[in-house]
């Protein structure tokens, strides 16, 4: 139980903080997409950072 309940603040404070759930996305994919192929995780988080920020520089404050 305090294993799964580290696992929950954990996952938690890392979306607090803009890094996404790869795990959670293939849960979701399997579930709800079967028909799609996911994305590796790499791709996925390049998307995720360019959904965030923004790509083309347009997250830059200078």
């Amino acid at each position: 139980m305090i294993r799964a309940l580290y696992a929950k603040a954990r996952e938690t404070a890392l979306l607090m903080v803009g890094v996404p759930s790869y795990a959670a996305y293939r849960q979701h994919m399997a579930e709800r997409h079967p028909d799609h192929a996911p994305m590796d995780e790499r791709a996925f988080f390049r998307d995720r950072q360019e959904a965030r920020y923004g790509s083309k520089g347009g997250g830059r404050c200078c």
